[in-house]
């Protein structure tokens, strides 16, 4: 779009000789004539003040009337062709008929490049100070020695009459009648570029940057050094010119009719055109265009960056605006980026009401406007009410603009008031609030706020995180128990103050409605998935009304709202009972998804969601550290990990079962009967008190109190309390009691029978041992359950009792014999215990006195669980067997294999001898269990003491029925007797080599003369008190030693108070004494006063 880009100025009006060539040097104008003459112009305010030569190159063309100042007749003998100012050189190179030199200012002649006569056009590299001149089809190199002279360097052929030439790095570009080449300057060779044009001459133009730009009849291409093509676009003139010079960022080409301006910016829009008749030469200068007439030169002076900007902007030339900014001086920076958002948000104004809107979302997001203010866009989408902005305030800090304008500033800013969204409102109509809310605008609107939303939630998430911190590290301690309750209200009923909270909140509610009204309901949950501070109230009327409750549960998890999502979840469920039509959420949801949020804090339908990593995710990140000891204090529900490739979407959730255990409960109940393993499972794995679930239990589903149990007590035993171990056995009990009432009136009952719950008991009661067992006791039949009642006194240590149940009652000697190992292998293994066969001989009286051991069986066991008795002494502290010496008494001792053992009886029973044996014997010898007495001997022979046992058998005790006990026995005892036999020499001759050693050492003789040194001090030992080393040779005196021994403890004792003196040990003082503080759970073992 055309604009004034330059403004155009007469310098010379009155040129008395046709103007040839010219030049500029600092403020001055240096022309060549046709007469062979230099005249030198300067502007007419300087006569009186002239500046010294050196300043010159500091100094700009003035943007007025030049008179002349010099006339240098005969300055060449023909016309000039064209000169140049070297300035870093301080030359003047001008090409005649020949190339001269001349010094400047006072235009000495240097030197005379007599070989470049007859040459037509010439380039020169100032940075190596190489000058290459073409003659016709010769090209020659020529280099600058530095002085006042010139060193001719290479000389190439060519295949036609160069043109145009210039230099391009290392190489030279020619343009000659037919086409373009590079000239490899080092080696000649050449390389085609394109064909030349076929109506204008060819034309190189070299850019600062060492592009060129080569001209094609009208059209200018672009190539590199290396004659590539290096841009798409095309410069396309109007006519073909003849010169064209670069002053970024445009092109200036002088045209035979006028001088044309054009962009360097895709795709070179013409900018402006200077009509110039009859102009001949132009030429760049530090601040101007020069262009020379036949008789006159005119200044094209550019215009200032601002008021360009200010020109296109109003013309609605965005881009090229956009670009001029980018060109203002670094010291202007604000200024400048106070242009671009201005410029940037009129321009989405301008694509916005064109229907552009990804455009204009991108340059919105370019003038970094409030987000809020583009908002205003959408009068449909709900904000948070109390969050909003007034957005004329926050656009008039934006396009405020600067005086720098100069020319049209005061229409920006009227322009600029006429886009406020007050228009807006008023212009507002059904058909264009339907437009603002089609599919693209919301699109380009999802796209502008998510790349806005890195930034925002970034900045809302450090000040979330510094809070804490400083909520932590602060004087003012709360309570763990305070912080834990917090934690769980959610961040939706907690109003939010900070600022980057606030636009965090207005911009994750709009893009969560923007997402559902293009129907992208999963990226909506993947959103509310992450970290995101969407408002609950909006949003959550927004996904009930239109059934998003995937989403809305993700909502309720995310702010912790998981009552709210409790109950939605087990509406869904019931839902999905039902025969009615059905969305694939609701088909998808079962019991056990109420388990599985109650379990992690949310649920996972729509994601391959990892929880193995999702429960290590603090384990991860720069600051996990930190992360995680903020967590353990309870200052959030709620952590966002950053820098974590695979998992930086998920955010750390603590356990429902950790933060609120009763909501779990109360949630778990509705689920329990469908789906009981699995809620059971949940109780054990969420560390839930189990107190706490077994009276829940209780109340609500006493038929899975067992099974709790069961589970609980086999994931860890030790972990169960004595009174949920009682309270199992009891439930196990009353079970078993029923049960045995249905088949006693049934007349089906069996002492053998056993069912699963029995199975149970019976296995509870064995491995347990929490409950009381004389209460259990009293609660058994007196006339069945013998093997329960036998499992009981045997846990109150009445062994005769329990063994005879076994062997009277229940008939089954083998249950007996278990028995025993059972005490036994529990005894064994203790240092103290010396009578751990007794519980063999206790069997072993009951199978040779079974009268008396069945004589008042019932009254026994009454007594011993009435209150007045619960005290009566245990098996193993009564009275023990005492032996009458008899004729076989030392014999018997004599094969003696097991411990001395004391066979305890109940305090009802006294001690017997043989002759009590014998009396026992006559009264019932019918009755005694022989058969029985000689298989436990056979068995347990290594377990019982012989002797004790040979005293309890009849004396008809056939000799030949003991060989099974006998045999092993004897055997034993030979072997034993050997092996101590053996044992006993090897100590005696261990002890005579210990004494003979002795005798060895008391030998050693250490010799104390007048010169023996101490080690220590260095002093004569004399007659003090020495030490000797262990060595044997190395003597110290006894004061020395001690005291470099104390000198070791000191250096220890110091080392250690350095350590706690140290800046580390107090910090860990203090983070210790924070814990505790905070009454953090894990300090309770260790207590306030552990350091």
């Amino acid at each position: 779009m055309v604009h004034s880009a330059y403004d155009s100025f007469e310098l010379i009006g009155d040129c008395p000789t046709k103007i040839e060539a010219i030049e500029s040097y600092g403020p001055k104008l240096l022309l060549g004539c046709s007469d062979g003459s230099l005249k030198i112009y300067a502007p007419d305010s300087s006569g009186s003040d002239r500046s010294p030569p050196s300043d010159y190159h500091a100094h700009k063309l003035q943007k007025e009337p030049y008179a002349l100042e010099r006339n240098v007749a005969g300055f060449s003998k023909k016309p000039l062709v064209s000169m140049e100012v070297l300035e870093s050189r301080e030359l003047l190179l001008s090409l005649s008929e020949s190339i001269a030199f001349h010094g400047l200012p006072n235009l000495g002649t240097i030197a005379v490049i007599t070989k470049a006569k007859g040459a037509n056009v010439y380039s020169w590299d100032d940075r190596r100070g190489f000058l290459c001149f073409a003659r016709q089809k010769r090209v020659c190199i020529f280099r600058h020695d530095g002085g006042r002279g010139f060193v001719e360097v290479k000389e190439f052929g060519v295949p036609d009459v160069v043109k145009s030439m210039s230099w391009c790095g290392e190489n030279i570009c020619v343009g000659i009648r037919r086409e373009y080449m590079i000239l490899n300057s080092t080696n000649g060779a050449l390389s085609e570029v394109f064909p030349s044009g076929r109506i204008a001459p060819p034309l190189v133009v070299s850019f600062p940057s060492g592009e060129l730009l080569l001209g094609k009849d009208n059209i200018g291409v672009f190539v590199d050094q290396n004659g590539k093509l290096c841009q798409e676009g095309r410069v396309c003139w109007s006519d073909p010119p003849n010169v064209v010079v670069i002053q970024k960022p445009y092109a200036i080409a002088l045209l035979p009719r006028y001088v044309e301006v054009r962009s360097l910016r895709d795709p070179y829009p013409l900018i402006q055109t200077v009509v110039l008749r009859n102009a001949r030469r132009i030429l760049q200068s530090n601040n101007a265009v020069i262009v020379a007439l036949e008789n006159a030169v005119y200044g094209l002076f550019p215009v200032p960056l601002g008021a360009q900007i200010v020109q296109l902007t109003a013309s609605g030339d965005f881009d090229e605006a956009l670009a001029l900014c980018k060109m203002l001086p670094p010291e202007e920076a604000s200024l400048r980026a106070a242009k671009e958002a201005s410029i940037h948000m009129r321009y989405a104004h301008h694509l916005f009401d064109n229907g552009a809107y990804e455009d204009a979302m991108e340059h919105f997001l370019a003038s970094q406007v409030d987000i809020t203010y583009v908002l205003s866009l959408y009068p449909s989408i709900v904000l948070p009410k109390t969050t909003m902005v007034a957005v004329p305030e926050k656009l008039m800090d934006i396009s405020g603009d600067s005086s720098y304008l100069s020319r049209g500033s005061s229409g920006l800013s009227d322009d600029m008031e006429h886009s406020l969204p007050s228009v807006l409102e008023s212009e507002e109509s059904a058909a264009l609030e339907s437009k603002k809310m089609s599919h693209n605008t919301l699109m380009a609107l999802i796209k502008f706020l998510q790349k806005k939303r890195y930034g925002i939630i970034e900045k809302a998430t450090a000040e979330g995180t510094e809070e804490v911190v400083l909520d932590a590290v602060g004087d003012n301690f709360v309570s763990y128990e305070s912080r834990f309750k917090k934690s769980n209200k959610g961040r939706g009923s907690v109003p939010i103050t900070s600022g980057a909270r606030e636009m965090a909140a207005i911009l994750d509610t709009v893009l969560l409605q923007a997402l559902l009204l293009t129907g992208q309901a999963s990226v909506a949950l993947e959103l509310l998935k992450g970290l995101n501070y969407c408002e609950v109230k909006i949003c959550e009327e927004i996904l009930q009304k239109n059934n998003h409750y995937a989403a809305l549960l993700e909502l309720y998890r995310c702010n912790s709202m998981h009552h709210e999502a409790l109950k939605l979840l087990h509406q869904l469920v019931e839902d999905s009972k039902s025969n009615q039509v059905q969305t694939e959420l609701i088909q998808k949801l079962k019991p056990e998804s109420i388990v599985e949020y109650l379990k992690v804090g949310f649920l996972n339908l729509f994601d391959d969601f990892d929880l193995e990593y999702a429960s290590h995710i603090l384990e991860i990140g720069e600051l996990g550290y930190l992360i995680r000891l903020l967590v353990l204090l309870g200052l959030g529900t709620k952590i966002y990990v950053k820098y974590v490739n695979r998992y930086d979407r998920f955010s750390y959730v603590q356990p429902l079962c950790g933060t609120d255990p009763m909501l779990v409960l109360e949630y778990s109940m509705l689920v329990l009967e469908s789906c009981p393993t699995q809620t059971i499972q949940l109780f054990l794995n969420g560390n839930i008190p189990a107190d706490l679930v077994n009276s829940y239990l209780k109340q609500h589903a006493p038929n899975l109190q067992a099974t709790y149990l069961e589970l609980m007590l086999a994931m860890d035993e030790n972990g169960v309390s004595g009174n949920l171990q009682n309270e199992m056995v009891h439930i196990y009990l009353s079970e078993v009691l029923d049960w045995y009432a249905d088949l006693s009136a049934q007349q089906k009952w069996d002492e053998q029978t056993y069912s699963s719950t029995r199975k149970k008991l019976l296995s509870a009661l064995e491995s347990i041992s929490g409950y009381s067992p004389e209460v259990l006791l009293k609660r058994l039949p007196a006339d069945a359950l013998y093997e329960e009642r036998a499992i009981l006194l045997g846990k109150m240590n009445q062994h005769e009792l329990a063994l005879s149940l076994y062997v009277h009652k229940l008939h089954v000697p083998e249950l007996a014999l278990s028995y025993c190992d059972r005490m036994y292998e529990s005894l064994v293994h203790q240092p103290s215990s010396r009578s751990s066969g007794n519980i063999y001989l206790t069997l072993l009286q009951i199978y040779l006195n079974p009268r008396k051991t069945t004589k008042n069986f019932e009254k026994r066991i009454t007594n011993l669980v009435s209150p007045q008795n619960i005290g009566t002494p245990k098996v193993g502290s009564a009275n023990t067997v005492k032996s009458k010496g008899g004729r076989g008494a030392k014999k018997i001792a004599a094969i003696e294999v097991a411990p001395d053992i004391r066979v305890s009886q109940s305090s009802t029973d006294s001690s017997r001898s043989d002759g009590d044996a014998e009396e026992y014997s006559e009264e019932g010898g019918s009755t005694i269990m022989l058969d029985e007495v000689l298989d436990l001997l056979s068995r347990r022979w290594d377990r019982i003491n012989g002797a004790q046992a040979l005293k309890l058998l009849p004396r008809e005790t056939k000799l030949q029925h003991l060989l099974p006990f006998m045999g092993p026995l004897l055997r034993k005892s030979s072997e034993a007797y050997r092996n101590l036999s053996v044992i006993k020499s090897l100590r005696q001759s261990e002890n005579l080599q210990v004494k003979d050693e002795l005798y060895e050492q008391r030998k050693g003789v250490v010799k104390i003369t007048s010169d023996s040194m101490c080690s220590l001090c260095r002093k004569k030992i004399g007659t003090s008190v020495f030490a000797v080393y262990p060595n044997g040779k190395t003597l110290v005196h006894f004061v020395c030693f001690r005291d470099s021994q104390n000198a070791e403890i000191h250096a220890q004792v110091s080392a250690l108070r350095r350590w706690f003196n140290s800046a580390l040990c107090r910090a860990l003082q203090a983070f210790w004494v924070s814990l505790v503080l905070l009454k953090w759970p894990p300090c309770a073992m260790f207590g306030r006063g552990s350091w």
